[in-house]
């Protein structure tokens, strides 16, 4: 199938309550503004999964753990050293909690 078919998926209502505001350049606007015409879509069906699409990726690498080659052997060899006694400890975890009535 050839071009843009604007109703081929359900359609989901979903109330939109809130609104975001930009400032942009006229080149930038005009730059959008073509491309959304081109796709057969408003600026903001265009835009909406960019800046989301956008957000999700920065948002999924804060939470990715990055380490180089040596810290993730190091901290692997951390992991497989047997575990340590800590001195009171023990006696910590048979007190009753602080945090019951």
């Amino acid at each position: 199938m050839y071009g843009n078919v604007p109703y081929d998926t359900p359609m989901v209502t979903v109330m939109k309550s809130e609104r975001l505001e930009l400032r942009l350049t006229r080149e930038q606007k005009t730059d959008i503004e073509r491309a959304a015409a081109i796709s057969g879509r408003s600026v903001t069906d265009f835009s909406i999964p960019l800046l989301v699409d956008e957000a999700t990726e920065v948002i999924r690498q804060e939470r990715e753990l990055k380490m180089s080659k040596s810290a993730w052997d190091a901290f692997n060899r951390i992991l497989d050293e047997p575990a340590k006694p800590l001195s009171g400890l023990a006696d910590l975890l048979r007190r009753p909690s602080v945090f019951n009535d």
